[in-house]
């Protein structure tokens, strides 16, 4: 019988009602926004009359989590960088030199004189001059091994001693140490780059550890990625040295172990120092900007523990010596020590403004980072243009949702409207849901949503396809509408399962808007299937308890007529055939065109310029060309989105020699080249890709893609037959050959986001030919004395309505967002739409040709040992 208890519709409603609850923030975002920033401040700082107005302006009872917006969307800079682990390797050799020297003093007698040799950063190699005592002084060093401090290293000591050439041993990290080492050179990184950014004082910053040595850093509505660069690569490395002496000559020789670095505030004057230092900044408890004695900007600061020690001991112990403070390798001062100093305190003075001497303390108080930072990958989102992703995001969502919306009314009439609302509710849920767990919306991920408007009406389309057919079979309103939901439920729960993997593996596999992308596409298909399965079925269960209609027939324009009336297979091989040469033009378009690919893939930089002045590309040209970047590709962008006075340009250079991504320099004199062409020119986009990471990208996207259709081929075969699943896969390598084809004859830009276009692409063929493969077993089940070829032909008839229903919604949804979009995501949403009508074509002519030829099993009701073989090469 048709019923729901009544506990059951309570969940159901209520999960409605909890994700509307969580996504309301998402209706008055400034006002939230504002709302959070100023609880925020009045957590760090104590609230003022403003900051409490502001916070008044949502209330405090009220959900304030809301869907952070991407940099596509808002703008801001995105960094990739490459923690260089190596360089603290020197420095803890370094930091056991005096140790090891100090321990073998006491035994000169035994061992004789020992000096430390030139070698590798990573070693420390010392001599003695009594080479037959060699094994004693390493049992010595050895005994001052301490345990590595880390869970994968118990039971391992931080360093190993091992004899070198005659006379010398050789002192390194063990594995075990250079893991942990390298693990805590990370997570400081990590540390100092947050409290930089933080000092900053920027919204949401995403700061986070991508693979073993890698820091994605993203700053919402900083200017720039070299804005960035300068906030976190300023060292502000404190180190304080004995002096060896001073000079004025800057090709002075310093000695071994020593090094040569000039004074900031006497002209021409050079220190030699010894090069490892007393204290470090990272023995530094506080700065803060202060005054000195004179009324000039000082920085005062404050030793931790064991700093102090270290300072009072050395001190006490070198009166009347000068010793050298040193920031940055400058000499900020050397003066005399005249008494021992335990304090643990003092001051750094020099020709300081007051704004130097503020950016002074903050950088100290954040430390110096341990390694240096390699830029590997670099974006910068002009606010403006992330502006104009978010209205052209918001026009192409409105009209792709109205389109579907009056579509599925006209298609089913009353149905039509619950399955509407039940598509708006899904949307809020969403919204819900992304705020629910922070989740970031980028550009794709609008896409996403698009997408998801699209396709969520297809279960819905799937139900009530099965209700038409069951009141065509004579049944009783309440058995239509019980056997259409029982009936269409494998069918659901198989696509969207299929899709549910390639979203997986997107969000595993990609980063950033992808991955961003994946996010939106995965909850959108949880809460399409929640919808279609619960919510649509409780509302039509109302409908009917209200009205107890004595029959009734759901109307409403049909894409495709009732009954066995196309014969797909009558010129099968002449479709297959048409394929095949297809798909080896698409091969032979690749290997002698090639794809155009964009920066991620290829590496180099893509900068987009803005201007009032129509774009001369010549111009451009010529004036960048005396910079010697090598090959550059200059284009001009139009769109139907363009005010008359944007005249937009799309600029490539080529990955330059020796750099991973490009320097704030290089940057400087591309923007000032052309700014002598068009003064009025802006850049409100640059994308940098070392060839590092772009070789890595190529290699990800390829395994991506191969794991899917792997992962697709296992889970068809589990659940239904290896036929089905070679099929199925026979018509994912179709579609993603055919798509590769069409990028490399139109010369459509080929970038990372086209991967997780390509992803969507087989998800969605996937669902097509799923559903159809699902009615197939199902008549094999019923139909088991008819041929092979009939079944699969009345399968295919039988579920082309919903085919071109879904198929027409999507690309409804699609077309408006490649229209309406803007230029940055049409060729992502072009290879969708692409996608779309290969894959509905495939899921019929290739696949289930694929299927009859290799035959499957007969009766589903029992195992078959020949299953395969009962159907296999008929005639079609």
């Amino acid at each position: 019988m048709l019923q729901i208890a009544t506990w059951k519709r309570l969940v159901i409603w209520g999960l409605v009602l909890l994700g509307l609850y969580f996504a309301s923030p998402n209706g008055f975002y400034d006002r939230v926004e504002t709302h959070n920033d100023a609880v925020a401040a009045i957590e760090t700082t104590g609230t003022t009359a403003e900051l409490e107005a502001d916070r008044s302006a949502w209330p405090d009872w009220a959900p304030n989590a809301l869907v952070n917006l991407g940099l596509d969307l808002r703008g801001g800079a995105h960094l990739l960088a490459e923690v260089q682990v190596a360089d603290v390797y020197e420095a803890r050799m370094d930091g056991y030199w005096p140790e090891i020297r100090n321990a073998l003093r006491d035994e000169r007698t035994t061992i004789g004189t020992i000096r430390r040799q030139d070698s590798d950063p990573s070693e420390l190699r010392v001599k003695i001059s009594k080479p037959e005592a060699l094994p004693q002084a390493i049992e010595i060093v050895r005994g001052l091994a301490q345990p590595v401090v880390s869970l994968s290293g118990v039971g391992s000591t931080d360093i190993e001693v091992n004899a070198g050439r005659e006379g010398e041993f050789v002192v390194t990290l063990s594995e075990a140490e250079r893991v942990a080492t390298d693990d805590r050179t990370i997570q400081q990184s990590l540390e100092i780059i947050r409290r930089r950014v933080d000092e900053v004082g920027t919204r949401e910053p995403t700061i986070q550890r991508q693979g073993d040595t890698r820091i994605l850093i993203q700053v919402p509505g900083i200017g720039s990625a070299s804005e960035l660069k300068e906030i976190i690569g300023k060292t502000a490395k404190l180190t304080f040295h004995p002096v060896v002496t001073r000079t004025t000559d800057d090709t002075t020789t310093p000695g071994p172990r020593n090094v040569l670095y000039p004074s900031i505030d006497e002209e021409g004057i050079f220190y030699v120092l010894e090069q490892t230092p007393v204290v470090t900044g990272e023995q530094l408890n506080d700065a803060q900007p202060a005054f000195d004695q004179n009324g000039q900007p000082a920085v005062n600061f404050r030793f931790n523990v064991s700093g102090a020690r270290l300072f009072c001991d050395y001190t006490g112990a070198n009166v009347g010596a000068p010793f050298a403070i040193v920031l940055d390798e400058e000499v900020i001062s050397a003066p005399r020590i005249n008494e021992q100093i335990c304090g643990g305190s003092g001051i750094i003075t020099g020709n300081f403004s007051i704004e130097e001497s503020t950016n002074l303390a903050v950088l100290l108080r954040a430390g110096a980072l341990p390694a240096e930072l390699t830029y590997v990958e670099e974006r910068t989102i002009g606010p403006e243009l992330g502006q104009d992703s978010i209205d052209a995001g918001k026009i192409a969502s409105i009209v792709a949702f109205a389109a579907v919306l009056i579509f599925m009314v006209a298609s089913y009439g009353w149905f039509g409207v619950i399955a509407n609302v039940a598509l708006i509710l899904n949307v809020g849920m969403i919204f819900g849901l992304l705020s629910m767990i922070g989740a970031t919306l980028t550009l794709p991920g609008i896409a996403g949503i698009v997408l998801t408007i699209g396709m969520a009406v297809d279960a819905n389309v799937l139900v009530f396809e099965r209700i038409r057919e069951e009141l065509k079979a004579g049944r009783g309103p309440a058995r239509a509408i019980e056997l259409g939901y029982e009936k269409a439920l494998s069918a659901i729960l198989d696509a969207n399962i299929t899709t549910f993997i390639t979203a997986v593996i997107l969000f595993i596999m990609g980063s950033g808007p992808v991955r961003g992308f994946s996010v939106t596409l995965g909850l959108g298909i949880i809460t399409s299937v929640f919808t279609a399965i619960f919510l649509t079925r409780l509302m039509v269960v109302m409908w009917f308890e209200r009205k107890r209609p004595r029959n009734f027939e759901i109307k409403g324009i049909r894409l495709a007529p009732q009954g066995r009336v196309f014969d797909f297979f009558k010129r099968s091989i002449a479709t297959l055939g048409a394929s095949g040469l297809a798909m080896v033009a698409s091969v032979v378009l690749f290997l002698v065109i090639g794809l155009n690919f964009g920066i991620d893939f290829r590496g180099g930089t893509t900068i987009r310029t803005e201007s009032t002045q129509a774009v001369d590309v010549g111009a451009y040209r010529d004036a960048l060309t005396p910079l010697a970047l090598g090959d550059i590709s200059i284009v001009q962008v139009n769109d139907v989105n363009f005010r008359d006075d944007q005249h937009v340009s799309q600029i490539r250079i080529e990955a330059q020699e020796g750099q991973e991504a490009i320097t704030p320099e290089t940057m400087t004199l591309i923007e000032q080249a052309l700014a002598n062409v068009d003064p009025a020119i802006t850049f409100p986009s640059v994308e940098s890709v070392g060839p590092k990471v772009s070789g890595e990208l190529v290699t990800t996207a390829v395994l991506a893609v191969v794991a899917a259709i792997a992962a697709v081929l296992v889970y068809i075969w589990l659940r239904f037959e290896w036929q089905f699943s070679l099929g199925a896969v026979a018509a994912l390598v179709h579609d993603v050959v055919l798509t590769i084809g069409i990028f490399s004859l139109l010369g459509i830009k080929f970038d990372l986001a086209i991967i997780a276009a390509l992803l969507t692409i087989v998800g969605y063929s996937l669902n097509d030919t799923v559903v159809v493969f699902d009615r197939v077993r199902e008549n094999l089940r019923r139909y088991k004395k008819m041929d092979l070829k009939e079944v699969l032909n009345l399968s295919i008839n039988e579920t082309l309505a919903r085919t071109m229903m879904t198929s027409v919604t999507t690309l409804l949804a699609l077309i408006a967002l490649y229209v309406l979009g803007g230029d940055v995501i049409r060729g992502f949403v072009f290879a969708m739409i692409w996608g779309v009508i290969v894959g509905t074509y495939s899921s019929i002519f290739v696949a289930s040709a694929i299927l009859l030829r290799l035959g499957v099993k007969r009766d589903w009701s029992k195992p078959d040992a020949t299953a395969g073989n009962q159907f296999a090469n008929v005639d079609a």
